[in-house]
């Protein structure tokens, strides 16, 4: 037996009434665990055992997967499950958790991450900027973070201008070389400096920059072409919030 807290990442349906959880712990990286008799009408450890919920775990281990025993809520995040955008911006940020974390190591710093990037999306409506810090900085814990200071083919340093990105080599190339490798991608300057801002920063620093929408929008795919580049697949959760916000965005305005 031990305890835990944990951040439920992903669940499944197991048989009539049992349900097999997929979450992410300080101490024990990413574990995947059965929860027996849990979609029982009768049973008390449903309500603490939801997708995106911070919660206090007591664990039997198990031949196979260890054991629920005991599940206490610490924090529900309310606010993700106000609309379906804030619900996929959560399976977004859980998703590259699973994808990224590794079974039984742990890491405090993505822990806290997890926890903190939930709480901004549940009371807040900063959610570009969230993400973003997010992604880079999950990059850079995980050991992918892009390099951005020095060109990877040269190895000079990168001069106030606009360069290409590799996302088969993680980083940036100087005009130089990077015309000469077919599938790299031009960055902005201003895409390559906000890029190494939110590497080096703090969210509290992030959160009060203003960036231009095209500069996002740059910054956003071609973080997401690198991840799902690291991972080897598109992320469902990313496509589904794209759909929502494409039918939130559609929808006609309110009549008096």
């Amino acid at each position: 037996m031990y305890r835990t807290e944990a951040v439920i990442l992903r669940r499944m349906n197991l048989g009539e009434a049992d349900r097999i959880l997929t979450a992410y712990t300080p101490d024990h990286g990413k574990l995947r665990m059965i929860a027996k008799g849990v979609r029982k009408m009768t049973s008390r450890k449903a309500g603490h055992l939801e997708l995106f919920t911070r919660v206090q775990l007591l664990l039997a281990q198990g031949r196979d997967l260890d054991i629920v025993t005991q599940a206490e809520a610490i924090d529900s995040f309310p606010g993700l499950r106000e609309n379906l955008v804030r619900i996929g911006r959560a399976a977004v940020v859980a998703e590259l958790v699973d994808r990224f974390a590794v079974e039984q190591e742990g890491s405090r710093e993505l822990y806290q991450l997890l926890l903190h990037t939930l709480e901004r999306l549940s009371a807040s409506d900063e959610a570009a900027t969230a993400l973003r810090y997010f992604q880079l900085h999950l990059l850079r814990i995980s050991g992918f973070g892009p390099e951005l200071a020095l060109c990877l083919k040269c190895g000079k340093k990168i001069q106030p201008e606009a360069q290409y990105f590799s996302i088969q080599e993680g980083g940036v190339f100087c005009p130089q070389c990077g015309n000469r490798h077919p599938g790299n991608q031009q960055i902005s300057l201003n895409g390559l400096k906000m890029m190494r801002y939110y590497q080096r920063s703090n969210y509290e620093q992030v959160r009060q920059t203003m960036i231009q929408e095209p500069v996002q929008r740059e910054i956003d795919h071609l973080v997401e072409m690198y991840v799902q580049y690291i991972v080897e697949r598109s992320l469902n959760a990313a496509s589904f919030l794209r759909r929502v916000e494409r039918m939130t965005d559609q929808r006609p305005a309110a009549q008096d």
